[in-house]
């Protein structure tokens, strides 16, 4: 216990906070505080009221004993001085900082007006040392306090002790109240002022201090610390922004009367949590809003213009109070974000029974929270294989057999009894448990006592374990090593040994379920102003104002205002709701008051209360029925929007039943009510101020749908513009009936209604009345299913939260709209269902028999064959209706046929009313199961039915977790379309999350995005708060650590992007040491992957990118010592959203490939979106983009050849590493074509493409797909199908002429694309699913249908290979994907001199080297030159060295284009007078060669006048300034590199791989590859390539094919493909047709075919051909095969 003395002897005794008091604690302390009233019973004046049963009490706490009950009566207030009062009043201890709760005895009068919930029970000026009380300011409520003035002087300022007088003297510190029962209403006691108190009062109203500030400037409510029934546990950031004096008066808490205080025109309570705090005053007039104004404040201030009366503060926009005094909603009901629970508990909460009834209650979620709690129970935390308390490592499953797959990998295994690795070499197709036995053996001598299932393989680098069961090579993290070429380093560790960090444990599983306790750190898309124990404060301070109301019939005029203000702040409370029933009410309390008195002359002897006669009085009765509407919205409004009480259990669900059901309520099914679905439009609450003045009218349009689909034709509501009681509201007051029957609904059957706003004409100020009138615009809208989730029709009032559009949300922002984002206000409509006493039940029929399909008719061929061709299609687009019936005419043939056509078949099914529904559940009970993949359709929004959704999640759940997590992102969304939070998806989702973390960590950061969501926020809210509660205490921590990590880097990302340039870096380092202090705290698991841990920042190493979003480049230490540094990329500012959703779509494509056989060396990196628009990514080590690369050779190296070939060969020095990069380019770059054209990749600069160093080739930056090109002013960028330039196919063809190496990559572009075509029912799906998930680019059908076109599944596979080789052909011949490049380099030049250290200096050479390292050169010539032809012909220049302290000289050989390089770099380095130089015309020019030369470059002409030229210009360069001589750059040019190292052997003659051939005298040679088929009477014959031709003189011929079916006289079956030109080796890929034969007649022909070059200048001349005899093919099937090219004769 703090003490505080003074010199006059008393002592004052602090209480010290006891932070969080725990529930049962709670529980006790209010037990014991009602045990102590009972005692004190005797001691207390009763109240009037009708019973004080202990049971029913309110009870406010009274801890003290009576020492300390009287502990104020020890100061001795005539020895205190003023000096000595003033200085403990000022005490930091006892004011602003103090724990001492509010002495609200001081106050002298009840203060609920203003302070709902005020205590007035203490007699005390200081409250017991037993009540905890929170450690910080509140919130200032409500500025303006409607009491009573008992009198002020014309100087405004107060006699001393006037304000007490009036008070009745009352003995009893205690109110208690029954509940609430509508027949009369309550009064309650007042506290006591003694004589001791007035004294004290009257000595501190004369302090100079007090005298000084008159009245303390700050809001009504005191901001000393909240006593037992504080409403704003929200600790303020900071004090009230704007105030009258400059520093904020310590004498808050000490209040002695509110009504002479003066108002500031703007005071604003910045929260830490959000919420605000906001006073403007205004003049009284309005009855709905009367706060009696008094002299001392209506000459210090006026009334302001409506329009300015919404004020921003620093986190959120307040609500609008109208007129009056002004009020926030956000006030103090609770810290948004969190709910009661994490209020510091206080002995003796205010309890109100009324609030924990049924109908207060939000039945659902306590349905959920049940079913939550079975779930959990299925998994205890001692089950090792559910709660293992580490990562698993992902498994891919490739084809099995053939391929990679039987191929060996070395493999180093660290074992703690070793200090060296074992190392060997083992199948990759090896089960882990071999590699485990086999490790042991190293160990352990006798392997009969070790028991090889309790051992694991760690990653080392990764929190991560191999799954014992699966293959070596199935892992992601093997297939990653292999791809990369890296070892693959594991840890054996037995299970004792291995860290479970994140296991749950029994404390866990005993843990109270309660969705709101662990959503602290998420942003929620709407403030939460109300809480339940927030609401009973507000509450109890209504009923104090009711007990003063009834208290003195002579100032009832007065009070029934204050009531009206409590009431006013109640409601704002709520969302600014306000029901008809309350309107009414008051109205008629206002009336009644009003009445004239006509009660017996014994009236003063009774209290205004009860009248003489026994009956209740006018006032009472309508007090009564507004107490009653009161709590009525209160209930509405808990059961709509607050989590449900933590004691609170679900009953059981209501039965049909003739008798009584549930309830003690009637129930009737609804198949047999006749009745017409009605009900009415109230009003909307809580409307955003802007919209009153940019609006005129507003209407609703009410659609009844199910599957999407609307069940009647909307219904449209009157037009209405804004009306005003307590606030502002729409009010429509509507009956809305749709003429269909409640009996024919479907169980799912949604009620939408969509609002829209007539735009006010003149609102924009324009003279112009002549413009034309706008559309109406759409506002927001809302939905709700309507039946329950226990089946019961919709009854009763309904609160909806209205979700704005963009429009709706722009105009609710106005020109107040910040960057930051913040939580929005509710917007609230209210419908009024009908309340009848019955419920009605929703009871399916019973299932039908289905007839089992063989005893179905045969169909006939043509018939069988549409179904087929239906059936078979990708997905339901095109589909016409008659398709439909089809489809549901023979859903029995389908069911036998084609199994997979389920959701099509569903898709067709006429009619879901109640009658149909049973034979719909039957065919689906009775369909085959489907592929987890292929049940993913039918959970899309158009399959709204609950048993057809529960069969596809029983499907689905037959998917493994690695498999299911490669659709985590659709499952969410697909949680959207579920009727109720109460659904088979949910809890399959939750229990896959309860077995595996990656399961559990991929979905939190996917629901925490999902959160954002304005219209299902809540639902993602409570599914994110069951999977807190489910994941443990570890897990839990893990994740708010990832939380609070992403929430630094975003701060920091923010600032350094707001930055100017220079100070950017400056921002960085001081933002990283904010990053770097969280890690020296405790490592962290990266959102990316949970297996990634990272303990810190390697500082030197992260910088920032400078592209518009200005991302961080991170470097994190890897936690584990034994890995690698981890490199990622922070980004704010860009939603990345859309590229997860291409980078997932990428990625199955991979796996599909892998499954296949197909390895197509694809780049998967991760990428995760954290929050709005900010998010981290992977970064790909040893990877440039293509413009880094192509630079080097120029603002115009995109237009050339070969950078790309020539960056690679500098990484790969060797020739069989230079082979393996290029392969790994051919197969990387096929993949990329096709994915990217798929999926309409756009905005393909050089920028956005990268290449690794060991070829693989990947895309980046995904902010433009599905076809959305980007612009450059009205020019298309994107033109090409895909990005294929000339400098990739010099790659892939390994020099200028086409080779056969680019018939594979044309082979595998048309495999892979094939391959993805068999799944395009998959893409569609996944992304039909994500339609709703606010991607601005993936929105509905019509982007749907560009992957639709894209994917061709309507085309055969021939018929598909043909139409992406031309889409080959078109981009490789496109200029603009160059143009493009070029653009984007000049837009992103800049002059940056030399590359930074950590590039290289030199394209050619991979590292930088000094004159330190190499020796100085002494002298350099060029010696000669050699022509060679790898990758082409071309000149290489032998230039020979003699460094200091070396007696042999060293060969080197250099390029013209090399040298070219070195002197452009020069130039940049140096001026111009310090570099080889020659004076030509008394101009100062360089010695470097001319580049331009007439004619052909690579002749031995050119290259002997260069090698002249090269070698003044080299002698020039040795004399030049050692400045310029000893330089790096200089250094680095002629420092040895592979290729020189290879020809050392000057004599040694270059052998050209592909030299010009001799000119032949009719030699023939070459293959040609054919696809033979043949269906319906059609022989196709696909010409697809040709390789290795010979022409006559040598040079390339320009080859095409032609061919006969023989015998042909008349030459009708000629057939001819396109013209290939210059090119021995010509891909076709053309289909030749003959149409019109039967089987049998083409057996007696022959296929001739012949290939010809076309010549332009003389005869086109035979280069090859093949006859094939058609009776030696098998027709049925197609055949593919290469075939040697003979000199037949042709025809």
């Amino acid at each position: 216990m703090a003490q505080i003395s003074s010199g006059n002897g008393f002592k004052l005794e602090v209480p010290q906070s006891k932070g969080v008091v725990g529930k049962e604690e709670a529980l006790r302390m209010e037990e014991e505080a009602l045990a102590k009233l009972q005692r004190e019973k005797r001691h207390t004046v009763s109240a009037s009221t009708p019973s004080s049963s202990s049971a029913d009490l309110i009870v406010f706490p009274e801890t003290k004993k009576q020492a300390e009950q009287n502990k104020f009566r020890d100061i001795d207030v005539d020895k205190l001085t003023n000096e000595e009062l003033e200085k403990l009043l000022l005490d930091e201890n006892f004011g602003a900082n103090s724990k001492v709760s509010r002495p609200s005895s001081l106050m002298g009068f009840n203060l609920s007006a203003s302070y709902p919930g005020g205590h007035v029970c203490s007699s005390s000026p200081f409250q017991s040392s037993h009540v905890s009380t929170p450690t910080h300011q509140p919130t200032p409520l409500f500025p303006s306090a409607p009491f009573p003035k008992p009198g002020t002087f014309q100087n405004g300022f107060t006699p001393t002790m006037s304000p007490f007088m009036p008070l009745a003297a009352q003995q009893t510190p205690f109110m208690a109240f029954p509940p609430i029962q509508p027949a009369t209403a309550m009064v309650f006691p007042q506290p006591t002022v003694d004589p001791e108190m007035a004294k004290l009062f009257d000595k501190i109203a004369s302090t100079s201090e007090y005298l000084k500030n008159g009245k303390p400037a700050s809001t009504d409510l005191d901001s000393s610390q909240a006593g037992a029934a504080s409403l704003a546990p929200n600790p303020p950031a900071q004090q009230p922004a704007v105030m009258e004096s400059s520093s904020i008066s310590r004498f808050d808490w000490l209040d002695l009367d509110p009504l002479t205080k003066r108002k500031a025109d703007n005071e604003e309570v910045s929260q830490v949590s959000g919420g605000t705090a906001q006073t403007v005053p205004v003049a009284a007039g309005d009855p709905w809003d009367a706060v009696l104004e008094t002299e001392g404040n209506s000459g210090s201030s006026s009334s302001p213009k409506p329009e300015s009366k919404a004020s921003l503060s620093v986190r959120s926009q307040p609500r609008r109070a109208s007129t009056g005094a002004a009020v926030t909603r956000s006030h103090s009901l609770n810290i948004p974000g969190t709910s009661s629970q994490h209020k510091p508990n206080r002995k003796g909460l205010v309890k109100n029974d009324a609030l924990e009834e049924k109908d207060a209650q939000n039945l659902e979620v306590v349905a959920f929270c049940e079913d939550v709690a079975t779930l959990r129970s299925k998994f205890p935390h001692g089950d090792m294989s559910t709660n293992p308390g580490y990562v698993l490592s992902p498994v891919i499953t490739q084809r099995d057999g053939g391929g990679d797959t039987s191929c060996s990998v070395k493999v180093s295994i660290e074992i703690s009894e070793s200090q060296q690795p074992v190392t060997f070499t083992c199948d990759v197709s090896s089960p882990v448990e071999l590699l485990i036995s086999q490790t042991l053996c190293w160990v352990h001598d006798d392997l009969d006592q070790v028991d090889f299932s309790s051992y694991l393989l760690k990653v080392c680098g990764r929190e991560e374990v191999l799954q014992n069961k699966h293959s070596l090579g199935s892992h992601e993290y093997v297939q990653n090593c292999r791809k990369w070429e890296n070892e693959i380093t594991l840890q054996l560790l037995s299970h004792s040994t291995m860290r479970r960090d994140l296991a749950r444990t029994e404390e866990d599983d005993n843990s109270s379920i309660d969705l709101e306790k662990h959503l602290g750190q998420v942003d929620r898309p709407f403030k939460e102003n109300a809480t339940r124990q927030g609401l009973a404060d507000y509450l109890e301070g209504y009923h104090n104002q009711v007990n003063i109301c009834l208290q003195n019939e002579s100032t009832q005029y007065k009070t029934v205002d204050r009531l009206a203000q409590t009431l006013k702040n109640l409601c704002c409370a709520l969302d600014e709701v306000e029901t008809q029933a309350i309107t009414e009410a008051m109205k008629r309390l206002r009336h009644s008051v009003n009445l004239p008195r006509t009660h017996s002359p014994k009236m003063g002897s009774k209290t205004s209360g009860q009248s003489s006669n026994g009956h209740t009085s006018p006032v009472e009765e309508s007090m009564a029925l507004l107490t009653q509407a009161v709590y009525n919205l209160a209930k509405l409004y808990l059961r709509s929007f607050c989590p449900p009480s933590a004691s609170f259990s679900s009953p059981p669900l209501p039965q049909a039943t003739d008798g009584e059901g549930v309830e003690g309520r009637n129930s009737k099914e609804a198949s047999g009510t006749t009745d017409h679905l009605q009900f009415t439009l109230f009003a909307l609450h809580g409307i955003p101020a802007n919209w009153v003045s940019s609006y005129e009218k507003y209407f609703l349009v009410c659609s009844l749908t199910h599957n999407g689909k609307n069940l009647f034709k909307p219904v449209q509501s009157k037009r209405v513009g804004t009306y005003k009681s307590f606030f502002y509201h729409i009010k429509w007051d509507e009956l809305i009936n749709f003429p269909i029957a409640v009996a024919v609904l479907p169980l799912e059957s949604i009620l939408s209604l969509t609002l829209f706003g007539v735009l006010n004409q003149n609102a924009s100020g324009s003279p112009d009345s002549n413009k034309q009138r706008k559309a109406p615009e759409l506002l927001g809208k809302v939905s709700m299913p309507l039946f329950d989730f226990r089946g019961v029709l919709a009854r009763d009032s309904r609160l909806l939260c209205l979700w704005t559009s963009a429009q709706g949300a722009a105009a609710a922002a106005g020109s107040t709209g910040s960057r930051k984002r913040v939580p929005v206000e509710r917007i609230v409509l209210q419908v009024d269902f009908p309340n009848s006493a019955v419920d009605v039940l929703y009871v399916g029929p019973k299932e039908s028999p289905s007839p089992e399909p063989h005893t179905t008719e045969e169909l006939d061929p043509d018939l069988r064959r549409k179904l087929e061709k239906i059936c078979s299609r990708a997905s339901n687009f095109g589909l016409k209706r008659a398709d439909h019936q089809l489809l549901w005419d023979h859903q029995l043939h389908c069911r036998k046929d084609h199994p997979s056509s389920l959701p099509k078949v569903l898709a067709s099914v006429p009619s879901w009313d109640w009658a149909s529904i049973a034979h719909i559940h039957s065919l689906l009970h009775h369909w085959p199961p489907l592929p987890p993949v292929t049940a993913l359709e039918m959970l899309d929004s158009k399959f709204a039915d609950t048993e057809v959704r529960n069969v596809a999640v029983g499907w689905i759940e037959k998917s493994s977790d690695d498999e299911l997590a490669d659709y985590l992102p659709q499952l969410v969304q697909a949680l959207k379309f579920e009727c109720h939070l109460k659904n088979a998806l949910v809890m399959f989702l939750l229990s896959r999350a309860q077995g595996n973390i990656n399961i559990a960590h991929y979905l939190y950061w996917l629901l925490k995005d999902a959160v954002q969501d304005p219209a299902w926020g809540r639902r993602y809210e409570r599914v994110l708060g069951a999977l807190l509660c489910l994941c443990g205490t570890k897990l839990r921590a893990e994740l708010e650590k990832q939380t609070h990590l992403v929430n630094l880097l975003g701060a920091v990302a923010e600032r350094v992007r707001q930055a100017g340039g220079s100070t950017r870096q400056v921002a960085l380092q001081e933002g990283l040491e904010n990053v770097q202090n969280f890690f020296q705290r405790n490592s962290c698991r990266l959102p990316l992957s949970p297996s990634l841990v990272a303990k810190e920042l390697n500082m030197k190493a992260c910088s920032f990118f400078n592209s518009n979003a200005v991302p961080l480049k991170l470097a994190l230490v890897n936690a584990d010592p034994l890995g690698e540094e981890i490199n990622v990329m922070f980004k704010v500012g860009e939603d990345l959203r859309q590229d997860m959703l291409a980078l997932q779509m990428i990625r199955i494509m991979d796996r599909i490939w892998l499954q296949e056989g197909l390895d197509l060396r694809i780049v998967n990196f991760k990428c995760i979106s954290t929050g709005k628009d900010k998010g981290m990514v992977e970064l790909v080590p040893s990877s440039d983009t293509l413009r880094k690369i192509q630079v080097e050779y120029g603002v115009t190296g995109s237009f050339k050849d070969k950078p790309l070939a020539e960056w690679l060969r500098k990484y790969n020095p060797a020739e069989d590493e230079y082979e393996k990069a290029s392969e790994n380019f051919i197969y990387s770059c096929a993949g990329c074509c096709v994915a990217t054209y798929v999926l309409g990749i756009c905005d393909r600069h050089n920028d956005n493409i990268m290449l690794r160093s060991t070829g693989h080739m990947f895309h980046i930056d995904f902010g433009k797909f599905l076809g959305h090109a980007q612009m450059f002013g009205s020019f298309k960028r994107d033109r090409a199908p895909f990005v294929l330039t000339s400098d990739m196919a010099y790659v892939i063809n390994g020099g200028e002429r086409p080779t056969s190496r680019f018939q594979l990559f044309v082979d595998l572009c048309c495999q892979a694309y094939n391959l993805i075509r068999k799944h395009s029912g998959l893409f569609l799906n996944l992304l039909s699913l994500m339609t709703s998930s606010g991607l601005p680019e993936l929105t509905g059908s019509q982007d749907l249908k560009y992957v639709f076109d894209a994917l061709q599944p309507h085309n055969t596979d021939a018929e598909a290979t043909i139409f992406f080789t031309r889409l080959i052909e078109s981009s490789l011949g496109s200029v603009a994907t160059k143009f493009n490049f070029f653009i984007h380099n000049l837009a992103q030049l800049r002059f940056s001199g030399l590359p930074a250290n950590d590039e290289p200096i030199l394209s050619f050479s991979p590292k930088t080297y000094t004159m330190k390292q190499e020796g100085r050169i002494l002298h350099a010539s060029i010696f000669s030159f050699q022509k060679r032809y790898n990758p082409d012909k071309h000149y290489t220049y032998v230039v020979r060295i003699l460094r200091e302290g070396q007696n042999e000289p060293q060969f080197v050989f250099r390029t013209f284009d090399e040298f070219q390089e070195l002197h452009n770099k020069l130039t940049i380095l140096f001026p111009l007078w310090k570099l080889p130089s020659k004076y030509t015309n008394s101009r100062l020019r360089s010695s470097f060669p001319n580049k331009m030369v007439l004619g052909r470059t690579h002749i031995k002409e050119v290259a002997s006048k260069r090698k002249l030229e090269l070698n003044n210009y080299v002698h020039n360069l040795m004399r030049s300034s050692t400045e310029v001589t000893q330089c790096d750059l200089v250094y680095t040019f002629f420092h040895p590199i592979a290729r020189d190292d290879k020809t050392e052997g000057l004599d040694a003659t270059p052998k050209a791989p592909e030299p010009p051939l001799s000119p032949t005298s009719g030699r023939v040679e070459g293959e040609v590859k054919l696809s033979i088929s043949y269906r319906n009477s059609t022989l196709f014959i696909m010409v697809m390539h040709i390789r290795d031709l010979v022409s006559e003189d040598g040079t390339d011929p320009n080859p095409y094919v032609k061919t006969y079916l023989l015998p042909d006289p008349q030459k009708t079956s000629k057939r001819k493909t396109k013209i290939s030109r210059k090119t021995r080796n010509p891909t076709f890929n053309e289909m030749l047709v003959y149409s019109g034969y039967s089987k049998e007649s083409l057996g007696l022909r022959e296929l001739q075919l012949s290939v010809l070059s076309a010549e332009s200048l003389r005869e086109n001349y035979f280069l090859g051909g093949i006859t094939l005899r058609l009776k030696d093919f098998d027709l049925s099937k197609e055949t593919v095969k290469w075939y040697k090219l003979t000199a037949v004769p042709y025809f």
